[in-house]
């Protein structure tokens, strides 16, 4: 095998120095073009590669970011995920991915790996619960920026890119009123997480607002998995709510499964507005009325803002909040609760 050739193959090549192929390399900007031209001659013509892994030690940078979401499995991130890498490549840096189940343990091995990795910052949508003491300490030691993704921890950090988690809800449960609904339940997810609170509170706001009564029974705290919602639904189902509210797609996979098992109808016996959309929703039937977060933006704009703190941006925190859309489909029931007029077609 032909032994590949090293920056000192290229300096012989090109009659240069090996600190001027280095410049080229490295973009620096003394270096004049017709030299450039004569060492990047070389460089092609000897298929030279630069030993990243070196030039990283020698910048104390390894241009690579980490990130940790709970479950690549859940529908939502794969998105997030693809924006994060997009942006992130843009840059010159590359992604590691790691899961946490939304469990502290594994959240904080992670971290731990992350970095052992010697990554340049995390990105993190952080579990429930405090990081232990020691995490604490590895972390301010290595001194990495850290950017949170969905939810919020100022204990570690008050760089986030969110969504509007708040005002989602409240146009979700506003949209089930203004569809005749009256007795309105809630489906949501671990109170312990920032963004599940306040999914959690713009419900309540607008329950108030319309003026129907917040009811406890009819309020099930899930965990943004499929069984809860599945758990929740067979319990929600016998309190007989005319309206649901679910904190999160997969949640409402498993409420839908429980309707059919019960034998119960939307929007005929319920209306039902879910968190989150995806393509293929336009299968179900009746199509689901949805609250869309923009995903691709979410991952987009959080490394964006991971790779500007790490490329020596030092401004104050920045919390950058986007805004969620209400997609109106048949869910809802509108049409059965709302009259048209003869010349209006009634809405869904």
């Amino acid at each position: 095998m032909k032994k590949a050739a090293s920056i000192y193959d290229v300096a012989r090549e090109s009659g240069v120095s090996v600190f001027t192929v280095s410049a080229v390399v490295n973009n620096k900007s003394h270096v004049g073009k017709a030299l450039r031209e004569k060492v990047e001659a070389a460089i092609r013509k000897l298929n030279y590669r630069p030993n990243l892994i070196a030039r990283s030690l020698a910048k104390q940078r390894t241009h690579t970011i980490g990130m940790i979401v709970p479950d690549i499995g859940n529908p939502f991130f794969p998105s997030v995920v693809r924006g994060t890498e997009d942006a992130a490549q843009r840059h010159g840096y590359n992604l590691l991915l790691c899961n946490s189940d939304d469990s502290l343990e594994k959240e904080e091995k992670a971290i731990e790996l992350l970095l052992s990795k010697r990554v340049d910052g995390i990105l993190l949508t952080k579990a429930a619960e405090d990081f232990h003491p020691s995490i604490r300490q590895m972390i301010k030691q290595v001194n990495i920026p850290f950017v949170l993704v969905m939810r919020t921890y100022p204990k570690l950090t008050r760089d986030a890119v969110i969504t509007d988690d708040y005002h989602g809800a409240y146009e979700a449960v506003s949209h089930l009123a203004r569809a005749g609904r009256k007795r309105i339940a809630l489906i949501s997810g671990p109170l312990k997480v920032s963004n599940a609170k306040e999914r959690w509170q713009g419900f309540v706001d607008a329950l108030k607002a319309e003026g129907l009564p917040f009811e406890q029974d009819l309020v099930i705290e899930g965990d943004y998995r499929m069984e809860s919602g599945y758990r929740a639904g067979h319990s929600l189902f016998s309190r007989r709510p005319d309206g649901i509210y679910v904190a999160n797609y997969l949640m409402t996979v498993g409420l839908l499964k429980a309707a059919e098992e019960m034998g119960l109808r939307c929007p005929e016996d319920f209306g039902l507005v879910s968190f989150d959309d995806y393509p293929w929703l336009g299968i179900f039937r009746p199509r689901l009325t949805t609250v869309e977060l923009p995903k691709h933006q979410l991952g987009s704009e959080a490394a964006e803002l991971l790779i500007r703190r790490i490329t020596g941006d030092t401004s104050k925190p920045v919390l950058i909040k986007l805004q969620p859309e209400l997609r109106i489909r048949e869910s809802c029931g509108f049409a059965l609760h709302v009259s048209a007029g003869p010349d209006e077609k009634p809405l869904v």
